[in-house]
């Protein structure tokens, strides 16, 4: 396909970004002065094909990715992409196997999707957001982001009792997997898979949840990529701090985080000058009736309990819930020191109120069980249909690491059903 240079240094500038890589960056590796990458980008230079290759290489993209339409190759390209971000992807054979059986079921999902004539996984909408200059900018978007995603999807401000669940009733395929140490998670997507979750399932149960947030984030503001990781390495990123701040709004609702606090009549200014609109204020020119109100002294001291319970109530780590309330304004920069040095206490008052483990201790549950049951009544479903023979039904219950005669009997007792 030919496309023209506007669309090339568009390309170019997507992959730069995608892949947290500065200008100063780029024009580095080239050997030339970062006006020149502004130039490309911008689409008023051209760039040759030794440049083209070395841009490439750096941003781990295939070449000819460039030049594909839509800006698509084949299949493998994203997984190829996966595997070239982190050398435990493509050297540590227990996470490749894991990943790649992960993706493989997506990509029986969505074929079972096709079979069943049901409609493509489009996924949740994406939002054009202009790249964040800066940390504070990051925050906002990302803030704003969950705002409106919440009010989207109708869910007002109460605590989301299962991320895997919610992420996959938007459309996305979402897993806990087994990946390398260092990262959260990523998002991945392409036409013959749709979007896809992965989170690192060794992680605690609350990381976990913060993990699939920070990634449907992604999945919402960064979908021009193919493929996003979260590690300990770029989580200072403006695209990271992006998806943080959108993880911890998404969940920890801004209204929400207000009203749990207003339940205990807590978080309200130490004194608040209150007027008492009437209307014969406009007749007699009086000024507006004025009331103090004064909580009791030290009422309104939010402590580690309080916080505690804050986390309790939205699923979050403790942490998490401390700098949730210092960027709401609840607490102030001492405050948030003060909260965060006494975390073992908090810890100790969730232990002895038994909450801990139901916080953070995984139940024994399959780490790809969201993403199982979704292909699972789908085949199920196909079968039923006799879109797909027994034989094919044994081939998905492979994949899927679940007894084959359980599901072809359960899926010929579906079929009996309307005999």
């Amino acid at each position: 396909m030919t496309i023209t240079q506007a669309v090339l240094a568009q390309r170019l500038k997507e992959a730069r970004e995608g892949s947290r890589i500065t200008q100063e960056q780029a024009a580095e590796a080239l050997g030339l002065q970062r006006t020149a990458i502004a130039h490309i980008e911008a689409g008023n230079r051209s760039v040759s094909t030794i440049e083209l290759a070395t841009l490439a290489k750096l941003y781990n993209r295939d070449i000819v990715a460039f030049f594909a339409e839509d800006g698509v190759t084949n299949e493998e390209d994203a997984l190829v992409a996966l595997y070239r971000i982190d050398t435990d992807f493509r050297d540590n054979p227990v996470v490749k196997a894991n990943v790649t059986r992960c993706i493989e079921i997506c990509r029986e999902g969505a074929q079972l999707e096709a079979v069943l004539d049901l409609s493509r996984r489009s996924g949740p909408p994406a939002y054009r957001l202009d790249p964040p200059r800066n940390p504070a900018e990051a925050v906002q978007q990302g803030e704003w982001v969950a705002n409106e995603e919440r009010k989207r999807i109708a869910m007002s401000d109460s605590p989301i009792p299962d991320m895997a669940d919610l992420i996959a009733t938007q459309g996305v395929w979402a897993s806990g997997a087994t990946l390398p140490d260092q990262m959260s998670g990523l998002f991945l997507h392409h036409p013959a898979l749709g979007h896809v979750i992965l989170v690192n399932f060794a992680h605690s149960r609350t990381r976990k949840r913060f993990s699939y947030a920070h990634e449907y984030g992604h999945c919402l503001m960064d979908r021009s990529q193919p493929v996003s990781v979260t590690t300990t390495g770029n989580q200072n990123s403006l695209a990271e701090v992006r998806a943080n701040a959108f993880g911890a709004a998404f969940l920890m609702p801004a209204g929400g985080v207000t009203t749990f606090f207003r339940t205990f009549d807590k978080g309200a200014p130490s004194r608040q000058t209150l007027h008492v609109y009437t209307p014969m204020e406009e007749e007699t020119q009086n000024s507006p009736v004025e009331a103090q109100r004064r909580p009791v002294p030290g009422s309104q001291v939010i402590t580690y309990q309080d916080v505690a319970q804050l986390a309790y109530h939205f699923g979050v780590s403790y942490k998490a819930a401390v700098y949730r309330l210092k960027n709401l304004n609840i607490s102030s920069q001492a405050e948030m020191e003060t909260l965060l040095a006494s975390d073992h206490h908090a810890l100790s008052y969730l232990k002895l109120l038994r909450l801990w483990d139901e916080m953070e201790v995984e139940k024994q549950v399959m780490p790809d069980r969201e993403l199982v049951s979704q292909v699972a009544y789908l085949a199920v479903e196909a079968f039923r249909r006799e879109e797909i023979s027994r034989g094919k039904l044994l081939e998905i219950s492979t994949k899927l690491d679940i007894p084959g005669n359980k599901l072809v009997a359960l899926a010929k007792a579906a079929t009996a059903e309307n005999a």
